[in-house]
């Protein structure tokens, strides 16, 4: 069975931020991850964020790069040719949020294709960000990870699919660049996420959720108990992050 990470920026909604740490160990995860994990986001202020998992013994396994203004409709920066000085500036940010939470993995999210913008220019500046962000991050022992969305939940995001994402990771040859899979997203796309072992060679981390309903694995049609064998037989011995909204019990493990 797969190791699994509580999302907290889904998961424990009800509860602020430093609280959902806690109802994580309650809930027997080992580990958690968070989309965001600055300050304005999580309304918790580094430090606390980092002792509170010392104290509950929770390692934090992975959280984003800086999106933009997400009130305003940013989903990410990195494939936006005019706020590229925006997204490389939050780089440096990032990586002193990582260094001081222990993550060691970080995923930057491609963003929504800028009205007016070909495809071909926007994959152009993804390619330099990536580039640059993945030797950046490198000089810190941090890995790079970009993710695909399904842009039926996110209309518009960039990276939609497993075959944009491995072309894009070959385009940087950079060996510090990685697939984050997300299971829900890959589902919607029509994906079939029981067809992963090509993949695995660059997957670093796997997310989920069933469907319909972004909810807990066991409430909708997405089959995960063969996933998850299907992990084991591939010898997947990353982390499995539950990034989803509790519909019932935040641990389906405990169904």
């Amino acid at each position: 069975m797969p190791r699994f990470a509580a999302n907290l920026s889904l998961l424990y909604a009800h509860l602020p931020f430093l609280e959902r740490i806690k109802a994580a160990k309650d809930d027997g995860f080992e580990a958690i991850e968070c989309q965001f994990p600055y300050q304005e986001n999580s309304g918790a202020a580094l430090q606390e964020i980092a002792g509170s998992m010392v104290q509950h013994g929770l390692p934090m396994v992975l959280h984003n790069l800086r999106g933009g203004d997400w009130s305003r409709g940013d989903r990410g920066l990195a494939c936006h040719p005019a706020r590229v000085d925006e997204f490389r500036s939050g780089i440096a940010d990032a990586i002193a949020h990582a260094q001081h939470l222990g993550v060691k993995q970080l995923n930057c999210l491609a963003g929504i294709l800028p009205e007016g913008l070909s495809r071909n220019q926007a994959q152009k500046t993804f390619v330099e960000n990536l580039t640059y962000a993945a030797e950046e991050l490198k000089k810190s022992n941090i890995k790079l990870l970009i993710e695909p969305i399904n842009t039926f939940d996110m209309p518009g995001f960039f990276l939609s699919s497993s075959q944009h994402a491995l072309e894009t990771i070959m385009a940087v040859q950079s060996n510090n660049l990685y697939l984050q899979y997300d299971a829900y997203h890959a589902h919607r796309m029509g994906e079939d996420i029981l067809d992963i072992e090509e993949l695995m060679p660059f997957i670093e981390h796997i997310q989920i959720a069933d469907h319909p309903g972004r909810h807990e694995p066991g409430t909708g049609e997405i089959d995960y108990p063969e996933f998850f064998m299907l992990l084991d037989d591939l010898g997947y011995e990353g982390w499995v992050g539950c990034e989803y909204k509790e519909l019932h019990q935040a641990n389906f493990l405990k169904a």
